[in-house]
């Protein structure tokens, strides 16, 4: 089912020639947690087959899966141990194609989640590199030998010590795993180690993929001096990863060989890349990324972080300080396309990080940020469960975690005789398995997700927030979340329009135009609990409302707009009179 091959991020000039990556909504699936088909107890590619018409009923075209290869788990199937092999948990290759298959027939595209900066240390090529300096796989990672003494600093994500240099006795060195231990970072410098992975990539091309999510992508180069970093400049030294030497020289070799060659998506995980930077990555003309899948409402600071005043608006993060990410990263896109998300695996669900997941308003407040997500510019990034407003699940002990992350962090704060209990709530707030729980299809036990008991544990919320509930409640998350993804696709001027942020400092609405040749739109969004008011400076007379999430949309007829709390709404405004001379500013 794939389209006529294109040139990767060519600019389109009519709808004809436009990206199909542009209009989609792109689904994640985490695919341990979303349907166990043998009752084992963890997630499988058929049991993704098994749901397809329930997806595509959603109004779903385009599903990213994380990472399906063999791999043996230190960090979930981002550490892989063969790259043309499916991780026995998920299945076979058999059933990776049956779901290919199925998918394509009916009209859906799979995007696979690709690890290029590093490999399992249980891959072959390591298990050969760190037997001797003189293997030919040794240079296929990057190394720093014990006679240079103790190698400069780098910092992990994952380690227990945070340090990215692990010994290695067999070859007297240390390599290099900016993640963790099993982790080991790939050398992009040989040639041969690019020609293996574009190989790989190939491979699964052939098959039929239609595109990749490259995770880690901007840390693929390295300066192989390893010069000590300026830590006033880079005070969290990850954003220094991110800039290596050869990075945009290898990827656009990689379009070159590659992807300018098929009909493919490639979205890049943007790891502490600015605005300013991630236009280099998805610039058309720069032939290397068609979309960069920023962090920045990651990096947004809440209550728990110490932010002053952040409960003054009824909000427990800085509403401001998104608005104005958002309007960096839209004009930095430039004749490129943003991308916009709000949650994922890595990160706690949205409802409980920028919403309110209490019973008086997880409902109405999931509704308002899914209107977000599918009104703004760009292409939007859903994680699975969001549709329904699962929230955080909120584990009181380390034993229920599974992260490698929250594992070890806890390892070294109890080494360190740090508060364990402090760092346990915050977890409960932000960490990464709250978003990884089993996805929750009905009130049966286990949620129906499995007749085993899960890898991890069901939200006990599931007897109320589940799939086959909500499916029946025209009032629910889900049944709203269907309507808002069917009027995406009946507007798609809605989809192409340009943005501009409107009220940037208002404490508690995102307010923003999408104007259009043949029509602007309006969206006002309350993200507080507390009832507020704007002007938001477009003339509403005559404005048609399209999407709000109350049972009754507010009056639109007057300057100024009262919305409830957790309040959104949509509407279709008239065009301003012409006037001479007359220019508007795109935020």
């Amino acid at each position: 089912m794939k389209n006529a091959p294109h040139a990767a991020n060519s600019p389109a000039t009519t709808a004809e020639e436009r990206p199909w990556w542009r209009d989609t909504i792109v689904y994640q699936i985490y695919p341990r947690s979303f349907r166990d088909s043998d009752g084992d107890g963890i997630g499988d590619l058929n049991g993704i087959a098994d749901r397809l018409d329930y997806l595509h009923d959603l109004g779903i075209e385009t599903l990213w899966l994380n990472p399906i290869f063999a791999s043996p788990n230190a960090d979930n199937g981002y550490d892989i141990s063969d790259y043309r092999r499916i991780m026995e948990d998920f299945g076979t290759m058999e059933d990776f194609e049956r779901l290919l298959r199925e998918a394509h027939a009916r009209g859906m595209r799979i995007l696979l989640d690709l690890v290029l900066n590093h490999t399992s240390d249980e891959h072959p090529w390591f298990a050969e590199a760190r037997t001797s300096r003189e293997n030919p796989y040794y240079d296929y990672y990057l190394w720093w030998p014990e006679e240079q003494g103790r190698p400069p600093y780098r910092k992990s994500h994952f380690d227990e010590e945070a340090d990215a240099w692990c010994y290695n006795p067999p070859t007297r060195s240390y390599y290099l795993h900016y993640f963790a231990r099993q982790q080991p970072d790939l050398n992009w410098d040989n040639p041969r180690v690019r020609q293996e992975l574009y190989d790989i990539m190939r491979f699964w091309l052939d098959k039929g993929v239609d595109g990749f999510r490259l995770d880690s992508i901007p840390y693929i180069s390295k300066d192989r001096t390893f010069p000590e970093i300026d830590t006033e400049k880079f005070p969290d030294i990850f954003p220094y990863y991110s800039l290596g030497p050869h990075l945009h020289e290898y990827l656009r070799e990689m379009n070159r060989e590659v992807l300018s060659r098929r009909d493919c998506l490639t979205m890049g995980e943007g790891s502490k890349v600015s605005p300013e930077e991630g236009r280099k990555f998805i610039a058309p003309e720069r032939h290397e990324l068609d979309l960069l899948y920023h962090f920045g409402a990651a990096d947004i600071r809440n209550e728990t972080d110490g932010l002053p005043g952040g409960t003054e608006a009824g909000i427990l993060y800085d509403l401001p300080q998104i608005k104005r990410m958002y309007a960096d990263w839209d004009r930095a896109a430039g004749s490129g396309w943003p991308t916009v998300y709000l949650g994922n695996h890595d990160q706690p669900r949205m409802v409980s990080r920028f919403g309110d997941d209490s019973s008086r308003w997880r409902g109405l407040s999931a509704k308002m940020l899914a209107m977000f997500l599918l009104t703004m510019r760009g292409t939007p990034c859903w994680f699975a469960g969001d549709e329904l407003g699962m929230a955080n699940i909120r584990f009181t002990r380390i034993d229920e975690y599974d992260d490698i992350d929250t594992r070890n962090r806890y390892r070294k704060i109890e080494r360190e005789g740090g508060d364990t209990e402090r760092f346990l709530r915050e977890q409960q707030e932000i960490g990464r398995d709250n978003a990884r729980t089993p996805y929750q299809w009905d009130g049966s036990a286990h949620a129906g997700f499995s007749t085993a008991r899960p890898w991890l544990r069901v939200n006990p919320d599931y007897t109320e927030v589940n799939a086959a509930r909500e499916s029946a409640d025209p009032d629910s998350v889900l049944s709203f979340f269907r309507r808002a993804v069917a009027l995406r696709k009946e507007h798609p001027e809605l989809v192409r329009a340009s943005f501009r942020l409107l009220a940037p400092d208002h404490p508690q609405i995102f307010a923003y135009l999408r104007e259009g040749e043949a029509a602007r739109y309006l969206v006002l969004l309350n993200f507080s609990c507390r009832p507020a008011r704007i002007a938001p400076e477009a003339a509403l007379d005559g404005a048609e409302t399209l999407l709000h999430n109350y049972p009754t949309a507010p009056p639109l007829d007057g300057s100024t707009v009262e919305l409830r709390p957790f309040e959104g709404v949509l509407c279709r405004i008239a065009a301003p009179a012409p006037s001479a001379g007359r220019t508007e500013a795109r935020e």
